[in-house]
């Protein structure tokens, strides 16, 4: 293999195939015990070429991050497929369970709906208040359990702080990848004030649902229904509802990351990243600035999808508690300035242990909340063009 373009960063993997590799085996063998719940059954052809796609896509991703040295650009690739491959999975399911993409009332009072980790935020005043949980779901077992999902929220919040917007979030990829069809924004700059707008949207939901014990967000203003399932349109307030959600997705998770290069639904619009900036506090992780590396020429700040690069964060030598641990900034960086860091170790020392750490934990996060996923949105795929 030929030597990569970024020979100038820091870690001792860039341009070297065999150590690149090495360090990639164990991540392979992980991947493999997850994807396949560690007992493959090989019987189904279909879901076993599933299961070998997926498996080779992740690892070949994983030995392309250590070998390049270029984070983003490779987490985006898994990222974005994997919003797309777990709404045609979705869908699907809910075509063969249902018929369709829509919900009723009976499916409500049965607790059918599977459980978004997006309602989180409004369900815990309401558990407190009430003892009892007040979105329509199973609480163990069954698709999407309540329980299996917070946990799984938790834990990956806890490690990775609201880095779970960037490799946990199943619907984040949506605007991700919006954000990266233009080479330039057509809208350069916006109001540093609304980058506080999802802690408003958060108090607003949390305060409705608390009032109402129905979780508003998702109730009328979630704009992934538009990919996953949404109410059957039976009355005008339904109706009301889905034009409200259509028109969100159309808006921040299209048309603005289209024309800002910015994940406009994750850092206007989403009450969890919100709470997950919160966790930042407290995880290990954080993209820490060298500023005598730094010339300030503030590219990274015009290429943080979320706005969590200000002047002020650059003399701080820290990006804010809004980062979402992308590593975009870490790539186009050009005086390799800006490093992933575990927080309490000198910040010029141990970078590519501290680089491996954080894509061990967080591709492994990312490999376990996508691979059923990437797995089912092959096998329809392939189903619907007759291959399965």
């Amino acid at each position: 293999m030929t030597q990569t373009k970024s020979p100038g960063r820091p870690y001792s993997t860039v341009g070297k195939f065999w150590k690149s590799l090495l360090y990639a085996l164990p991540m392979i063998l992980i991947l493999f015990f997850f994807a396949s719940g560690g007992k493959p059954d090989l019987s189904n052809g279909p879901r076993t070429i599933a299961l070998f796609i997926t498996l080779t896509f992740f690892s070949v991703i994983f030995f392309l991050m250590l070998y390049t040295g270029r984070t983003d650009r490779y987490r985006a690739m898994v990222f974005v497929l994997f919003s797309v491959f777990m709404s045609i999975s979705f869908i699907s399911m809910m075509f063969e369970a249902r018929q369709a993409m829509t919900f009723n009332n009976a499916d409500l009072l049965e607790c059918k709906i599977p459980f978004c980790h997006l309602v989180i935020p409004m369900t815990i005043i309401p558990a407190a208040l009430t003892n009892s949980i007040i979105f329509p779901g199973n609480i163990i077992g069954g698709f999407a359990a309540i329980s299996m999902m917070v946990v799984l929220w938790f834990v990956a919040t806890l490690v990775l702080g609201r880095g779970f917007c960037s490799w946990g979030c199943f619907y984040g990829g949506w605007d991700d990848g919006f954000s990266r069809v233009r080479k330039k924004p057509v809208i350069k700059k916006f109001s540093p004030m609304l980058r506080w707008m999802p802690f408003a949207v958060l108090f607003l939901v949390i305060l409705s649902a608390a009032m109402t014990l129905v979780p508003t967000y998702c109730d009328w203003i979630c704009p992934f229904k538009t990919v996953t399932e949404f109410e059957k349109v039976t009355s005008f307030e339904t109706l009301v509802k889905t034009i409200v959600f259509l028109s969100l997705f159309i808006g921040l998770v299209i048309t603005l990351p289209i024309l800002t290069r910015k994940r406009a639904q994750c850092g206007l619009l989403c009450p969890l990243g919100a709470v997950n900036s919160a966790f930042n506090k407290v995880n290990a992780f954080e993209l820490k600035i060298d500023k005598e590396k730094c010339t300030e020429c503030m590219k990274c700040s015009r290429e943080c999808p979320v706005e969590a690069l200000t002047p002020e964060d650059l003399k701080n030598g820290k990006a804010s508690f809004l980062c979402v641990k992308c590593g975009k900034c870490v790539d186009v960086c050009s005086k390799q300035a800006i490093q992933l860091h575990i927080k309490g170790t000198p910040t010029d020392k141990r970078l590519t242990f501290s680089r491996n750490l954080f894509l061990y934990t967080s591709f492994l996060f990312l490999a376990v909340f996508s691979s059923g996923s990437y797995q089912g949105g092959i096998y329809y795929i392939m189903r619907w063009l007759h291959l399965a």
